[in-house]
């Protein structure tokens, strides 16, 4: 009975101290929500119902779609790209044709006399006439061939970061993947171990009830059942933060 006074009064500070902390955290939870201290909610304790880890091809091609750092590095390798083409094709002939129709004439009119000949009478205003120009680069003393060695050379430094900003990537995927797998793992033991110290908790109480058992084994079985049910919260924590942490390359699943 003093061992189990005891335990009690060190469970009781550890109680105080964890109330502590969590109303710690509402409040920078509730300053990180609100635009003003605000108290009015509600947490709702979730761990056993946490998402499941979805296939790692799933979370792969999450991560290439939306992903910012990828989709920058892919977005400036077309830009590259495209500067490349552009710096090429100004080493070709350019044709350009324009088409003026319009009005030329001291009236805004559809017809009317020309100060010249008035004779002719009204005469009509609009008209049109084409424009073609033909030009073919000969000499230019080296500045396309300059603006497409730095076209090339930009689109190489593309290219090399966007493989790197892949294969990093791809590097962290795994790794918050397997952390995820294994949190995963060790969330669904501790689970069953705490069950199972439940279990034992209640088979020995029954036992003491019937006379069989000390009050020092109903302690310990106490004890053991406090202790996996503390490792089964700390697991679904980790896992819940492996989860973020995957999260945070692939987006919400």
């Amino acid at each position: 009975m003093i061992k189990a006074e005891i335990q009690y009064r060190q469970q009781e500070q550890s109680f105080g101290e964890s109330t502590l902390a969590m109303e710690n955290a509402r409040l920078d939870l509730a300053v990180l929500l609100f635009p003003t201290l605000n108290e009015n909610f509600t947490i709702v304790d979730d761990l056993e119902s946490s998402a499941e880890l979805p296939p790692f091809t799933e979370v792969q091609s999450m991560a290439g779609k939306e992903n910012p750092t990828l989709r920058v590095a892919l977005e400036s390798t077309r830009q590259a790209d495209a500067e490349a083409f552009a710096a090429k094709v100004a080493f070709l002939p350019t044709l350009t044709l324009d088409v003026d129709y319009g009005i030329e004439a001291n009236s805004f009119a559809l017809r009317s006399p020309i100060a010249a000949d008035r004779a002719l009478g009204p005469l009509p205003n609009l008209g049109y006439f084409v424009t073609a120009g033909f030009n073919l680069p000969v000499w230019d003393w080296g500045t396309l061939r300059s603006k497409l060695h730095q076209a090339k050379y930009k689109q190489e430094v593309a290219h090399a970061e966007m493989s790197q900003t892949q294969r990093t990537l791809l590097s962290e995927l795994y790794s918050a993947y397997n952390e995820a797998s294994v949190a995963r793992a060790s969330f669904e033991n501790s689970r069953r171990t705490a069950d199972l110290a439940a279990e034992s908790l209640r088979l020995i109480n029954l036992r003491y009830q019937a006379g069989e058992s000390t009050a020092l084994e109903v302690v310990d079985a106490l004890n053991t059942q406090l202790m996996a049910r503390n490792a089964n919260d700390d697991a679904g924590l980790r896992y819940r933060v492996a989860l973020a942490k995957l999260q945070t390359l692939t987006g919400s699943f």
